[in-house]
């Protein structure tokens, strides 16, 4: 019989992923701010929904850049400071959206906040694989990662009263006080003894993208991830267009899709560390998950308010397990060293995806089209995953 002791030293085991999971947590429900209040933003500053999708693109064009500096960085001078750095970074940048009225200022108040913030993910992957044994990892970055969700879930029922309030202004203003708050946590409690399995990186590694792990990572994970950003910025509008839903009433109802990646997040991390944890192509798997997300392509036909959050929640069900599923594959081709450079590549192709097919989105939205936009959402996961398989596979590190 194992002691309490054991016990608690083995439950301590999950501690610094479960901060990195507070730390996604807050740096999600930032970002979300934006797209939960986006009816009365749009409305008051008389952006149009394109508009609106090139100031989201703006933030994942910098976050796109900035986590592929930001692995590496990481990989090289340690998480404890380079994420004091970055927390310091974007709680400047997201407490200066509430200056800002303009096109322009939205967007580079965005971008600003994509080069803070890129080292959440990158940071979040390293601290489970370094700080839990190979047979919890994946569970571990379940819990880093899932702040994402909780973030999203959080945001409306957060956010919005303070907006209804005090103004949307003073809401992008609640985010910043709390980083300070979480960096205290952070380097106070996750100690550098802490990471029993961590190799840092004898120099700065960026990605070759000449090689072919880098893009069969890029596709999986970038396409696979694409319905996280899309449902986060488009449901509101949706469900506002198409249904009539108020501002208020979105506070009750847009945490529902974020939970469904939640429990997405813990199930599929759960399903990989006991059946799948050294399969570096876990085809079946993917195409499971991929043809799950086509939930969403049936939105724009369903009767209801109701009856399209469930099936946006299903395709978030998905894309949870695709990011976990997709990245630890992608890890096994990249040395321990590289693991923030190989989260940062993961995280930039997710950027990339939202700032290329958002826009797109945008456009059919202004035009109405909601049945081919949410059609693009819910192909962009298998197309990934196709592409993905007819690549060859590279060699095990």
């Amino acid at each position: 019989m194992k002691s309490p002791r054991s016990a608690f030293a083995r439950a301590l085991e999950w501690w610094p992923a479960a901060v990195m999971m507070l730390g996604t947590l807050l740096s999600f429900l930032d970002r979300q701010v934006l797209g939960a209040l986006s009816p009365t933003i749009l409305k008051e500053t008389h952006l149009t929904a394109t508009d609106y999708s090139n100031v989201v693109a703006a933030f994942s064009y910098a976050y796109m850049v900035s986590t592929l500096i930001w692995g590496p960085v990481l990989d090289r001078i340690g998480l404890r400071i380079g994420m004091a750095i970055s927390i310091a970074m974007w709680a400047v940048a997201s407490a200066s959206h509430s200056l800002v009225s303009t096109f322009l200022g939205f967007a580079a108040a965005r971008a600003a906040l994509g080069i803070g913030e890129g080292s959440m993910f990158p940071g979040g992957f390293r601290t489970a694989m370094d700080s839990l044994p190979p047979e919890k990892q994946s569970r571990g970055v379940a819990l880093a990662y899932s702040g994402s969700s909780l973030g999203s879930l959080l945001a409306p029922l957060i956010i919005i009263p303070v907006a209804l309030r005090f103004g949307w202004r003073l809401a992008f203003l609640v985010t910043p006080a709390a980083a300070l708050a979480w960096l205290a946590i952070w380097l106070i409690t996750v100690k550098p003894s802490r990471f029993a399995h961590q190799r840092r990186a004898e120099r700065l590694h960026f990605p070759n993208l000449f090689e072919l792990r880098f893009w069969r990572l890029v596709v999986s994970y970038g396409l696979g991830s694409f319905p996280v950003g899309a449902v986060t910025y488009l449901a509101p509008l949706y469900l506002s267009r198409a249904f009539g839903v108020s501002q208020k009433d979105l506070g009750y109802v847009l945490w529902i899709p974020p939970f469904g990646l939640e429990l997405g997040y813990f199930f599929w991390g759960w399903i990989v560390d006991r059946f799948a944890a050294g399969n570096p192509r876990p085809l079946r798997l993917l195409l499971i998950m991929s043809t799950v997300a086509l939930a969403s392509a049936a939105v724009s036909i369903s009767h209801g308010a109701a009856a399209a959050i469930a099936l946006l929640s299903i395709t978030l069900f998905a894309s949870g397990g695709l990011v976990v599923v997709t990245l630890r594959a992608g890890a096994m081709t990249y040395g321990s060293g590289q693991r923030a450079m190989t989260a940062g590549i993961a995280s930039s192709s997710f950027s990339a995806s939202v700032a290329i097919l958002l826009p797109l989105c945008g456009r059919l939205f202004d035009a109405h089209l909601y049945d081919r936009a949410f059609l693009m959402v819910g192909l962009a996961p298998l197309v990934g995953t196709l592409i993905w398989w007819m690549l060859p596979v590279p060699r095990r590190d």
